[in-house]
């Protein structure tokens, strides 16, 4: 057994249980990058998503988190469904669009249409699904939101063919071989 050693400089820098802290370490932390998407009256919604995770397979159950002071919010909250849309690592702008507070997610630079249960479907995407919100979890300033997917595509669209595109050190990457 080898003695305990002194912390590195960089742990003293962030506080134990600090957002630094956590916000710090999550950089280190690669995740895929989904859009997630809904139908508010007649003007679709739409925000990026990194924090996407499968929950189980029997029923078929995901998660993700949003917060309640986004835009979003509001229809997340109220929607019965919400698209979850799979990003290819071609989709870098797609990822950003929909990141930025007030731009225009479905305006002419987007292409989509409207898929089952009336839920805005992404085009050219790795996969997408439809997924009917089961729980709305609180979570501090945030919701984790637990869906059952009902309907949806694993191929997406042919022109979505490719590699996933990926959220890490505060950027949008691609695999590297």
């Amino acid at each position: 057994m080898t003695a305990p050693t002194a912390p590195s400089p960089g742990l003293a820098a962030a506080l134990p249980g600090s957002p630094d802290l956590l916000r710090s370490v999550f950089r280190q932390h690669a995740a895929g990058v989904a859009v997630i998407t809904a139908a508010d009256g007649a003007r679709p919604v739409g925000f990026t998503a990194t924090s996407l995770n499968s929950v189980s397979a029997e029923p078929p159950l995901l998660s993700f988190t949003t917060g309640t002071g986004s835009s979003s919010w509001p229809a997340v909250r109220d929607s019965e469904y919400l698209g979850v849309h799979i990003l290819g690592e071609h989709q870098r702008e797609l990822a950003g669009l929909f990141a930025r507070s007030g731009a225009d997610r479905f305006g002419p630079a987007t292409d989509w249409s409207v898929g089952p249960h009336g839920i805005p479907v992404l085009d050219g995407v790795l996969a997408w699904l439809v997924c009917r919100v089961v729980a709305r979890v609180p979570a501090g300033e945030h919701r984790v939101i637990i869906a059952e997917a009902v309907a949806g595509d694993p191929a997406g669209d042919p022109a979505g063919a490719g590699r996933p595109l990926l959220y890490h050190q505060g950027r949008f990457n691609a695999l590297r071989d």
